[in-house]
């Protein structure tokens, strides 16, 4: 750690601070989100379509913004996202109206999974990858997981104290002001973060790289496709309709989990140094999707918690070593665009699912029917990725 810290000048701690905020506000606004469009009126099967129209709108959002950073400047790219994800959190607030709400969310930056959507994660992984040495780059985007999933799990907790108090609509304004906040801190990067673009325009913004990245892209479509069925909004409204969960245990819950997760991070760098990127991303990955199948099989909160956490304790050490793999294999001229595609790709695969977990959702029989299809799924992209990368090394 002291390594990476040392090495990382002003930009790029300013950069792990914006990630901080962001995350603390997507992880309080996935606790209650659903929750709160219940209170709306909304059925889950309105909630499934409104969060695929939401991931779709990001979807579009991001992927030309992305494409275009390196012309257009990184820093004002990155204070437009969190504008739009202010705009999008006041309007969720201020409204009831379905369609206004479908608009502000295919236009604005609304994550209903706590992950990232948007433009900022790959304008921030390619501004942190060349502040650092390549030698450094997987500790440091471990780092940068693990301050992002504490940043989930501290929102996620804030969400379930302050919805005892007040009303979940509280959550929505305090999403729109730390949009404001992040805004501001991007305000404070300097010319550092940017980088020149290539001479020549070309289609999404990649060349010489564009077949592997565009491979890719499909596999971690898959993946988010299959983590759509359980993203987190609708994981903690399966805790509250099989248990009765109120909002601070889910609240504690996810907290715990994206705490597990976070930390989680820091062991696959040291895999990844020993065993390889790619290896480390699959045989991680493997056994937290059998974890995943078995959450809905646990008779009670407790056992579903326990499973819960062991799935989160391993299931994001492919985060980092995704990410350093990606910036890897990629010229430093596209490094925005190609995470900007991949990232788009799998905001296009998670956008998908939630229409079909709201239908499963909405028969009281079928809500643990989205655990085994997600888990299956990720089953099916962790061979595929093997089959298709292990034996392509990176530096």
């Amino acid at each position: 750690m002291t390594a990476v810290i040392a090495a990382l000048p002003r930009d790029g701690r300013l950069l792990f601070l914006t990630r901080f905020t962001r995350l603390v506000a997507y992880g309080a606004l996935s606790v209650v989100l659903v929750l709160y469009l219940t209170t709306l009126g909304l059925g889950p099967s309105q909630i499934g379509l409104l969060l695929t129209l939401t991931l779709v709108g990001d979807t579009l959002v991001s992927l030309w913004l992305t494409t275009r950073a390196d012309r257009f400047g990184r820093r004002r790219t990155l204070i437009i996202g969190a504008a739009l994800m202010a705009a999008a959190g006041l309007t969720f607030a201020l409204t009831t109206n379905f369609v206004f709400l479908v608009i502000a969310g295919m236009v604005g930056v609304i994550s209903p999974s706590g992950n990232e959507v948007g433009p900022f994660l790959p304008i921030e992984q390619a501004a942190l990858a060349q502040v650092v040495p390549t030698d450094l780059r997987t500790e440091l985007f471990a780092w940068y997981t693990l301050a992002g999933a504490l940043a989930t799990a501290i929102g996620s907790l804030s969400a379930g104290v302050v919805s005892q108090t007040r009303p979940y609509r509280a959550v929505l304004l305090l999403y729109a002001v730390l949009g404001i906040v992040l805004a501001i801190g991007f305000t404070a990067l300097s010319p550092t973060v940017e980088q020149a673009a290539p001479e020549r325009s070309a289609f999404l913004g990649l060349g010489p790289s564009r077949r592997i990245v565009l491979r890719l892209a499909g596999l971690f479509a898959l993946d988010s496709f299959a983590g759509g069925f359980v993203v987190q909004s609708f994981a903690a409204y399966w805790f509250y309709l099989r248990f009765g969960a109120n909002p601070a245990t889910l609240g504690a819950i996810f907290f715990g989990a994206n705490l597990l997760a976070g930390l989680s991070a820091l062991l696959a760098a040291r895999l990844a140094a020993r065993f390889g990127l790619v290896r480390t991303m699959v045989f991680t990955h493997l056994p937290s999707n059998v974890l995943l199948i078995l959450v809905p099989l646990m008779p009670t909160l407790a056992l579903a918690t326990l499973v819960l956490f062991m799935r989160f304790s391993i299931s994001q050490m492919d985060v980092p070593t995704r990410q350093s793999y990606l910036m890897a294999v990629v010229r430093p001229e596209e490094r925005s665009a190609a995470g900007g595609v991949t990232g788009v790709a799998r905001t296009i695969g998670a956008a998908v699912a939630p229409v079909f977990a709201g239908l499963l959702f909405a028969q009281p029989a079928l809500i643990n029917v989205p655990f085994f299809v997600a888990g299956t799924l990720k089953i099916v992209y962790d061979v595929l990725l093997y089959r298709g990368f292990a034996r392509l090394s990176s530096s």
